[in-house]
């Protein structure tokens, strides 16, 4: 098969920008609406895209410093959600986001390995470390847990959960009526797991679904956060502002994989990136310009705050200023790291940098025609920059609905998107192989040798 751009849609109900909820467009009470959501999964498989995802907070996000600004003070649980979506539509991929710091692995693999069978085989989890103070506070902690400790206890979880969806072998299920067999009981296993920060018994009382288990994403790209990436993920989101930051990720990541036995065409490396689309580049600016100018100060400062580790108040600083330097932190770490580059890289002021990642939070911005947003992607993809984007539309649904119009139909002109769905799971459609059971491959293996 010809290699295809991968899309996912990253579709919060309250937008993207930390203004959205403000634009006339906007729905104010988007983030809280499930009819809102329903209308942004069709408009999504309307646009052939791979996958809904969506992020996910453990506590309020006060003061407008994540995406949709004070839009994402309250909303929906991920999975739920997903849950209700998936029957009104037919090939979209859920991708939503758990913790491994703040969940145990039994609950986590149940509640995916659920909405993979609710879905017919189009889940996806993201695995997050969670990195808030806000969030240890709701876990029966004082401070959250250290960088690297967050790192080593994920590693586990997944370990952890991937052992219990191979709880049951796909032919388990007998069901045979006239001789009372249910399932075979050789074919169900225990995880019997016991490790640093997990002991678990299994097996999991969930079964497989038709893509095997759902695909696993990731985001992380500090050090630990990359170690994690390239053992584990087969779809992994990523932030860069430039080809060559973005290339050497790809390729590091690739390399590691390779380098610990795994195929490095079965990650799927999908960057953000947030498109402003006019039929002209002055109606393309017109709408970026028109969102920057609704951004309050105080969620602005509210924004790098929450970037930068939730360390650095800028209250009472001249907002037009360079920004000060930025203390270390437990927080996202890569994250804060891109937020000084593109700071230092732009030069811009405290002002100049809120109104540029107000949209994405340091995933890419390209504001533009349809054409000139698919050069960037097909510059990106042939040249070892993605596979795939995800794509972050500041303000829903005009955001999304003008990339569906204007930029697939460029893509597909071109040769580098598809015209329909591949398969039916979302592994299909993503390209990416069917998980072979541990249990069943092993008997294989021992079948062969005799």
């Amino acid at each position: 098969m010809t290699r295809k751009i991968r899309l996912g849609a990253f579709l919060p109900g309250g937008g993207q920008h930390i203004a959205a909820w403000r634009h006339p467009d906007q729905p104010a009470d988007g983030a809280t609406s499930l009819a809102f959501h329903a209308d942004l999964a069709r408009e999504a498989e309307r646009g052939l895209f791979d996958a809904y995802f969506l992020a996910d907070g453990l506590a309020v996000a006060f003061g407008g410093g994540t995406e949709g600004g004070n839009a994402k003070v309250a909303g929906f649980e991920p999975v739920t959600l997903f849950a209700a979506l998936a029957p009104l539509t037919k090939n979209l991929g859920f991708i939503a986001t758990a913790s491994t710091t703040y969940e145990e692995p039994y609950s986590t693999a149940r509640k995916f390995a659920s909405l993979d069978l609710i879905s017919d085989g189009r889940a996806g989890w993201n695995v997050v470390t969670t990195a808030t103070e806000a969030a240890a506070r709701n876990f029966n902690l004082d401070r959250q847990l250290p960088h690297a400790d967050r790192y080593k206890r994920a590693a586990e979880h997944v370990d952890v959960v991937k052992k219990l969806w191979d709880s049951f072998e796909d032919d388990v299920f007998i069901r045979d009526k006239e001789t009372g067999v249910f399932y075979d009981t050789a074919r169900v296993h225990h995880a019997d797991h016991r490790g640093e920060h997990f002991k678990v018994r299994g097996p999991l009382n969930v079964s497989r679904s038709p893509q095997g288990h759902p695909v696993i994403v990731q985001a992380g790209q500090s050090e630990d956060g990359r170690g994690l990436a390239a053992a584990t993920a087969e779809v992994i989101f990523t932030a860069h502002q430039r080809l060559d930051t973005a290339q050497e990720f790809y390729r590091d990541i690739k390399a590691r994989a390779r380098g610990l036995g795994r195929d490095p065409g079965h990650i799927l490396i999908m960057p953000g990136v947030s498109p402003f689309v006019g039929r002209s580049e002055s109606e393309a600016q017109e709408k970026y310009d028109c969102l920057t100018s609704l951004i309050l100060e105080e969620d602005g400062i509210a924004l790098i705050k929450g970037l930068t580790g939730g360390s650095l108040d800028l209250t009472g600083h001249d907002l037009d200023r360079p920004l000060p330097e930025l203390e270390h932190t437990e927080g996202n770490q890569s994250r804060q790291m891109l937020i000084r580059q593109i700071a230092d890289e732009n030069g811009f002021t405290i002002r100049q940098l809120y109104q540029w990642v107000a949209s994405a939070r340091g995933h890419f911005t390209v504001v533009g025609t349809p054409a000139q947003i698919a050069d960037t992607l097909q510059d990106w993809f042939e040249n070892e920059g993605a596979d795939g984007f995800n794509i972050l539309p500041p303000w829903l649904p005009t955001g999304l609905t003008d990339f569906v119009d204007l930029v697939i139909p460029e893509l597909q002109r071109r040769g580098l998107f598809r015209t329909e769905y591949e398969g039916r799971t979302l592994r299909e459609n993503l390209g990416l192989p069917y998980p072979v059971n541990r249990h069943a491959a092993a008997r294989a293996a021992v079948q062969a040798a005799e």
